[in-house]
């Protein structure tokens, strides 16, 4: 054996392995950060070090703080997350890593075709099935050939919950498995209808369990993940309430409920979201006197409203990071919605790509493998007090309203996540929450596929948005009409490449094209550096004006240069800059 292999790797001449480095400390990181800051003009020499922690943070919608950077320091203060298995069922319901149910969702009305494409998903890596709205009579024909032993079926039926439940259980075997839907507060935050609570109590002597408690409506009306998690709650409290009055003990009555929430594209969010609710729910089985229970079942559904119509492709990577978050975050089941599903009923290629997006994070991935993975995680770990103590506040608020369906015919609901949205769609305008092929980097030059159209949605009752509908108006209303802006730009390519990128990006969200120094505009837009503006930027207004431009832009932070009538800018309220666009060039909204 040589000197080299008994003594190990050697050590090229002059490389310091990183053991040899000393460790740095939060104090240093701090002056580190403050000097790119001061670089960037975020900050200046008066700047505190301390500061870096508010110029780098961001706030979520609950209001929570989200540092740019956590430390042990940050959960010194945080109760225990006990052992996975165990109350408070933090880090899962279960004690050992265990995949996630692939669940798939079926709306087709063609019986048989829903019935074809259950029978190639069973087949082919999904593990239960979600029927959405398919009509009592119809459900005997979508599920011949499904072993209901095997494959768990989970009704969501509406108004016809108890008879589409009559005939599933009327179906041949005994040992069936799922979940009958059954979630009349749900159903009136969809369409408006009043809740019958009593349903619950009709259903209770089900061998299946009965009641799902959706969360979906309120995050698809806007509302933030504590608001999604408090309303859960509460609703989950209703249903509690009313299977004790039926009769069914606290411990049955837990036994009844599933809960589904959204994943959405916020990986840490969802991850912590999932973790602070079965928090929530194992406190309130704890108050029920049976806190063994209290592990909260979950089916997590990639999120409806951060999908788009436009570069429907960009959709496999947000049901992607979705799935992937919802898996880390300890859900039961996962429903990836197919990457078309804006544009109307799913195919069977997109269909197949939305369940082996769970089995490539399963089998492949490994995601599965460990119980828990973010458990421990300074940052997640934070997150996910408090976003837990975020949603009991909401929770308390509701029951103090009188509970769940008073808070709901109240306006109390409606009027939280209204308030919720209303913030939402301003960052989204000013594409500070920017949507990846739609208000950012649009393709004027996609071909979409077509789907045939899938059934409208129940309404009435709370709005249903999509993070990408005020955008995605503008592209459908600039559809084919050749509508263009004029960039006038100043200087070598060098000096105004990147402003007139910046502008082109800006205007091409409105199905707008734009042009270099296009002939007769309407609407042109100066693009140049900032010296160029100071030496021409007026005197190109001018002429511009003169040459009869209706509305002249200028790529760049306000300035106040005469005859330009407004500015482009990062974080400047795009909506309003395209809707005036569509306005000077006559476009008109469908």
């Amino acid at each position: 054996m040589t000197e080299a292999v008994r003594s190990g790797p050697q050590e090229p001449d002059g490389l310091r392995l990183g053991a040899d480095f000393t460790g740095g400390d939060l104090e240093q990181w701090q002056k580190l950060a403050l000097g790119v800051l001061r670089k960037a003009g975020t900050a200046d020499d008066g700047t505190p070090p301390e500061a870096v922690r508010e110029l780098l943070g961001s706030v979520t919608y609950d209001g929570i703080a989200v540092a740019p950077l956590f430390t042990a320091a940050d959960t010194a203060a945080l109760p225990a997350v006990g052992w996975p298995g165990q109350t408070p069922f933090i880090r899962g319901g279960s004690a050992g890593p265990r995949a996630w149910d692939v669940r798939q969702r079926h709306a087709d009305p063609d019986a048989k075709a829903t019935r074809e494409a259950i029978l190639t998903d069973l087949e082919n890596g999904a593990t239960s099935i979600w029927l959405d709205g398919i009509a009592p009579g119809s459900i005997p024909e979508v599920l011949d050939g499904v072993y209901l032993d095997l494959a768990p079926v989970v009704l969501d039926c509406g108004a016809d919950t108890e008879a589409a439940a009559a005939v599933f259980l009327g179906l041949p075997g005994e040992d069936k498995r799922g979940n009958l839907g059954a979630d009349p507060l749900g159903w009136q935050a969809k369409t408006g209808h009043p809740a019958d609570l009593g349903m619950l109590g009709r259903l209770a002597k089900s061998p299946v369990p009965v009641a799902t408690v959706d969360a979906t409506p309120y995050h698809e009306a806007g509302g933030s993940d504590a608001e999604e998690l408090g309303f859960a709650a509460a609703t989950g409290v209703a249903y509690l309430r009313a299977f004790v009055d039926a009769g069914l003990s606290a411990g049955m009555a837990l036994r009844q409920l599933e809960f589904r929430y959204a994943a959405g594209g916020d990986q840490f969010a969802t991850i912590a979201k999932l973790r602070a609710a079965r928090r929530i729910w194992a406190r309130i089985a704890t108050v029920c006197d049976v806190p063994h229970l209290g592990a909260q079942v979950q089916h997590a559904v990639t999120s409806a409203a951060m999908m788009t119509a436009r570069d429907p492709w960009v959709n496999l990577l947000r049901t992607t990071v979705a799935c992937f978050a919802a898996g880390v975050g300890g859900a039961d089941a996962v429903t990836v919605l197919p990457f078309d599903a804006r544009l109307g009923l799913p195919d069977g290629f997109s269909r197949r790509i939305a369940r082996n997006t769970s089995t490539l994070l399963v089998e492949e991935a490994g995601v599965a493998r460990v119980v828990d993975p973010a458990g421990g995680s300074w940052f997640v770990e934070s997150l996910t007090d408090a976003l837990a103590h975020a949603a009991w506040d909401v929770f308390t608020e509701v029951e103090r309203a009188g509970g769940m369906r008073a808070a709901l015919d109240s306006g109390l609901v409606a009027d939280r996540v209204a308030a919720t949205w209303q913030r939402r769609a301003e960052r989204i305008a000013h594409r500070l929450d920017p949507i990846t092929g739609v208000s950012e980097f649009a393709s004027l030059e996609e071909r979409r596929p077509t789907r045939s159209p899938a059934p409208p949605p129940p309404t009435g009752g709370l709005p249903r948005h999509r993070y990408a509908e005020a955008f995605e108006t503008l592209r459908d209303a600039a559809e084919g009409t050749g509508a263009t802006v004029s960039l006038v730009t100043l200087g070598p390519v060098a000096a105004h490449t990147a402003r007139a990128s910046f502008a082109a990006n800006l205007f091409a969200a409105g199905g707008i094209r734009t042009v270099h120094n296009g002939p007769d505009p309407v609407v042109a837009c100066i693009c140049g550096s900032d010296r160029s503006y100071a030496e021409e930027a007026e005197e190109t207004a001018r002429r511009l004006k003169a040459e009869g431009v209706w509305t002249v832009w200028l790529a760049g932070k306000p300035a106040g240069y005469a005859h330009v009538d407004d500015y482009l800018y990062t974080g400047c309220d795009a909506l309003a800059v395209l809707r005036r666009t569509h306005s000077d060039l006559g476009l008109v909204a469908p």
